[in-house]
């Protein structure tokens, strides 16, 4: 079947869609510009990889409900990589390079590698980035705004971790940022209250949107009423947004790729660097999005990853940052109340005309009132519900949970991950390896039944069980409930049957050769 690379957006959504899309927006804005600030690159990078995200992405993403654009855990690869290529016009050739991997693995169907993570470890991903968007935002909504608002890693810059930064702020809060967040938050809950909830007016004017045009219009008195609770650009408070003068002045905002450096070998280990890294965030996204679709459909990861790698050629051609599948804003778009690529399309298409026609207004939003927003997300993410919820469905669902939760707290996103695989695979293993071999006995006859497929994670639990069958006796090995049989398995058995003569021992197979040319 030929790969579908490009669809229509869903209009028949558009009431639930168009006012998601443009929360996502402000949402993907500060994030877009914090992203590429703690990158090293330049400020627009961050909004050309937003608009991409949004635009191209809308056509030929594999989600409904997924947004993309700059991601924080790639801000260590790309500050490296630009400073180890030279420019950032060189990095931007890699950046395209990585969009043709990506694509290339699209095509090879190498999207069932998300398939093949645990439930528990994506939930626990998902509540972990609940506790992360929450630790990182409030010294955001308390006015302090020294780290970038899409900082997701435990240690971070400026401050030794996330911890101290938080102690730090809750020492010494702005006034005015209380107060706005505090307001804020109250709006959002009395969104979800049914009295608000149930209005025609509510799905066209989102709880954070609402809140973003309140916290403006509050910072705003504050400035003529009580100047020293105002949130100002000058202490990092507010969004900043490129402003664009002219036509030239916008056109001379792109980067150019330097087309002489596509044959370095650097520049391609960087590609492909970001194509691997980008792609596993990616699909992680694409499986924790799913989750929360509230129409619980099923994503193409294959079309998602060439949807990324079509997204990236355009983030290099336009001198972009890589995108990849963002969980925050996925997450933001989910609560937002969101149906189908339309709101990704609204985001994206907010975010061009913005810069071109609205950079000045915007820079008056203070960034209390959509940190406020991102810890509601956060909230809903990580609840005590869903805690209570894993915890009842058992340690071996919990602990994977639980474990990939407190690795990505205190860790990051990727490294959080591997080790939450690393404990998922401890227990898939456990649980293949229990009860895989029974053995009876009636005096010196002895039954050795395989009971379900046998691998090598089998062999060591096979060689405790031939130990015990004593001398003189006659084994019956039976692999009838056995699809295959590994060679390992075979090997092991071979080798007890040669020594079979000193012990007086004769082994007797039932349905079990024949597993051997099943396997092959």
């Amino acid at each position: 079947m030929a790969a579908k690379f490009f669809s229509l957006p869903d209009f028949q959504s558009a009431r639930r869609d168009v006012p998601a899309g443009i929360v996502v927006f402000l949402v993907a804005l500060p994030l877009c510009l914090g992203i590429a600030l703690a990158s090293g690159a330049p400020l627009f990078a961050g909004i050309v990889a937003g608009v991409v995200g949004g635009i191209v992405l809308a056509f030929c993403s594999g989600s409904e409900l997924s947004v993309s654009g700059p991601a924080a855990g790639l801000t260590v690869i790309v500050a490296s990589a630009i400073a180890s290529l030279g420019s950032f016009e060189v990095f931007t050739v890699a950046v395209l390079l990585s969009g043709v991997l990506q694509l290339g693995l699209g095509l090879a169907r190498a999207g069932v590698i998300g398939d093949y993570i645990p439930n528990s470890v994506i939930k626990g991903m998902l509540a972990a980035i609940g506790i992360v968007i929450i630790l990182k935002q409030i010294p955001h909504a308390l006015g302090n705004d020294l780290g970038f608002l899409g900082d997701e890693s435990f240690r971070q810059a400026g401050q030794p971790n996330t911890l101290t930064e938080l102690l730090a702020t809750l020492m010494s809060p702005s006034p005015g940022a209380i107060a706005i967040s505090a307001v804020a938050l109250t709006l959002m809950l009395l969104w979800e209250r049914p009295v608000i909830k149930k209005r025609a007016w509510a799905a066209v004017l989102p709880a954070p949107l609402a809140c973003v045009i309140v916290g403006t219009l509050m910072n705003e008195a504050f400035g003529l009423l009580l100047p020293s609770w105002q949130m100002t650009a000058a202490k990092q408070q507010l969004v900043q947004l490129p402003v664009v003068q002219s036509v030239t002045d916008f056109a001379g905002m792109f980067t150019m790729p330097a087309w002489s450096a596509i044959l370095r070998p650097d520049v391609w280990l960087v590609a492909a660097t970001i194509a691997i890294v980008g792609s596993i965030e990616t699909l992680l996204c694409i499986e924790a999005t799913d989750k929360l679709d509230p129409e619980m459909r099923i994503s193409d990861p294959n079309r998602e990853l060439r949807g990324q790698g079509i997204g990236n050629v355009f983030c290099g051609l336009l001198g972009g940052l890589p995108i990849t599948s963002v969980i925050v804003r996925s997450s933001a778009n989910v609560y937002a109340g969101a149906r189908t690529r339309l709101s990704t399309l609204v985001h994206g298409v907010v975010l061009l005309l913005a810069v071109v026609f609205l950079g000045a207004a915007l820079n008056h939003v203070p960034l209390a009132t959509l940190a406020t927003v991102l810890v509601a997300v956060g909230y809903k993410l990580s609840s005590r519900k869903i805690i209570i919820g894993m915890w009842q469905q058992g340690l071996t669902q919990f602990i994977p949970f639980a474990v990939t939760l407190v690795a990505i707290v205190f860790t990051d996103l990727l490294k959080g991950i591997a080790i939450g695989l690393l404990t998922g695979l401890f227990f898939v293993i456990r649980s293949n390896y229990h009860a895989a071999i029974t053995i009876v006995n009636q005096d010196k006859s002895w039954l050795m039944r395989f009971n379900k497929d046998m691998s090598f994670i089998h062999k060591a639990e096979l060689k405790r069980k031939l130990r015990d069958i004593p001398d003189g006796a006659h084994l019956i090995v039976d692999g009838t409930k056995a699809l295959y049989v590994d060679g390992d398995i075979y090997e092991t058995l071979r080798e007890y049957e040669a020594g079979t003569s000193f012990r007086n021992i004769t082994v007797e197979y039932h349905h079990f050769f024949e597993k051997q040319l099943v396997r092959t």
